[in-house]
């Protein structure tokens, strides 16, 4: 089925729990492209240090960790299980976490899956909020956009399927070459995700291709929109090239007026946060918000 849109902006999922109790991923993202979601999403967290979910932004106070934070698979891997049986479904992280992982892993992993996927991967990212998780990965959390910056910096030249390289403050290579290339022309997109910041709308214009707001409110794309063209002509880039796709909260997005609102204030696409934590559940909770967004 072909892809749909709601007032010209095309609407994807986002999957927290991604295991076989969740969802297996070839069946979700299978059946949302069905449906005509145009992407599909999954998180990132390797590993959770004892004691430092207490911190969870996501967590309600008094309440229980949510059990999916413990049980997030490799998104790279569940991504590409999910290109193996589909074709036309975007596939992003949401968001992957680029001080735990090594950029030249990073590089040749992401570089693989979008050219198995026939170049289907946004490149969603950010710096995280566990400290102690980031620092046993290898992280400067204090410091982390600054790692994050030169991370991306990096897997951009080893993209470009040329001899490269890179002496920087966190990473220091001699001439390498890494192949395959990415099927996207120059490389799949980074979109940095984040709460409406005045650093973020820098960040983007200077040197990502999109933002991913944690937001629900119509009026903080508008604005993240005229400050993220303000910034583009600083630096000399068209704004009309940086995307905006709303990473709804949960709860947010789920009817065809609200996305028609997020439209109308300058998104390019948005994602839902079903609530289901089974395979069943999810398959008819996507299926429910397909016959309300799209008809």
């Amino acid at each position: 089925m072909a892809t749909k849109n709601v007032n010209g902006m095309g609407v994807g999922i986002a999957q927290a729990l991604c295991d076989r109790q969740g969802g297996d991923p070839a069946v979700i993202a299978k059946r949302a492209e069905e449906l005509g979601f145009a992407s599909y999403w999954v998180p990132e967290h390797a590993v959770i240090p004892k004691g430092s979910d207490d911190v969870y932004p996501a967590k309600e106070p008094g309440e229980p960790t949510p059990e999916y934070l413990f049980k997030m698979p490799d998104p790279l891997i569940a991504l590409a299980r999910a290109s193996s049986v589909t074709s036309t479904i975007a596939l992003g992280t949401g968001v992957a976490l680029v001080p735990e992982r090594n950029p030249i892993n990073a590089a040749i992993e992401i570089a693989s899956l979008d050219h198995y996927s026939g170049g289907r991967f946004q490149y969603g990212i950010g710096a995280g909020w566990n400290e102690p998780e980031c620092t046993v990965m290898g992280g400067d959390f204090e410091h982390r956009w600054t790692q994050v910056k030169e991370a991306i910096q990096v897997m951009k030249t080893l993209w470009t399927g040329e001899y490269v390289e890179h002496h920087g403050k966190y990473y220091d290579f001699p001439p390498v070459i890494c192949k395959p290339r990415p099927a996207q022309d120059p490389h799949p997109p980074v979109l940095l995700g984040s709460i409406a910041n005045p650093r973020v709308f820098r960040r983007v214009a200077q040197w990502g291709e999109g933002w991913l707001p944690f937001t629900a409110d119509p009026q903080e794309i508008a604005d993240g929109r005229a400050e993220i063209t303000k910034f583009a002509n600083v630096f000399n880039r068209d704004p009309k090239q940086l995307k905006i796709t709303i990473f709804g909260t949960p709860g947010a997005c789920r009817t065809r007026s609200e996305l028609a609102e997020m439209a109308k204030a300058g998104a390019d696409g948005a994602v839902i946060f079903p609530f289901a934590m089974d395979e069943k559940e999810m398959l008819l909770e996507i299926e429910d918000l397909a016959g309300a967004i799209f008809t």
